[in-house]
């Protein structure tokens, strides 16, 4: 049975986790996943009234997304978007894994990311709850660090991971 590689676009909200790990997924050729599809509807129901979620609310989210990351390696690999804010909840995806997960942090300064939640139409996640998401990421200390500019799209943002990806598998061991 082949293993293919998982790749985790991760960061807090309004970082275009979404987006560009669709792009990212369509160029790898691979599935997409949103881990927003994962919460159960008491967890979105919280989020939806401005109240942050505790570890015992995302205990069976990462559980169920890291039973999933065990499948979609012995099915062709996969994109999944997640925010990941914690080393112990990139822990428990990594523990669904056969192999080093590939992390793709996407980083931007909280006027931007307030900026982007501001003027994003039909999703749960408000403007509030930004600082709280920044006060619990841990960020790794690991995988690729993609610094958002205002300026670059999606696509740009894409290119970058396509080409730090492929430069770095092709180096000596």
């Amino acid at each position: 049975m082949q293993i293919s590689s998982i790749y985790i676009v991760m960061g807090v909200s309004g970082s275009g986790k979404t987006t560009v790990g669709k792009l990212l997924a369509e160029r790898l050729e691979l599935p997409f996943h949103d881990a927003d599809d994962f919460h159960p509807a008491a967890n979105i129901e919280k989020m939806s009234n401005g109240i942050p979620l505790d570890d015992d609310d995302r205990a069976g989210w990462l559980a169920d997304m890291a039973k999933a990351i065990t499948k979609w390696e012995t099915t062709g690999g996969a994109v999944l978007a997640c925010s990941a804010l914690k080393e112990a909840y990139r822990q428990t995806l990594q523990g669904g894994a056969r192999q080093s997960l590939r992390w793709v942090f996407l980083d931007g300064s909280r006027e931007l990311l307030s900026d982007r939640i501001e003027h994003r139409k039909g999703h749960y996640m408000a403007v509030d709850m930004l600082d709280s998401q920044l006060e619990t990421l841990e960020k790794p200390a690991y995988g690729l660090h993609i610094e958002l500019r205002k300026e670059e799209t999606p696509k740009q943002v894409t290119d970058k991971i396509m080409q730090a990806d492929i430069a770095s598998e092709t180096k000596p061991a």
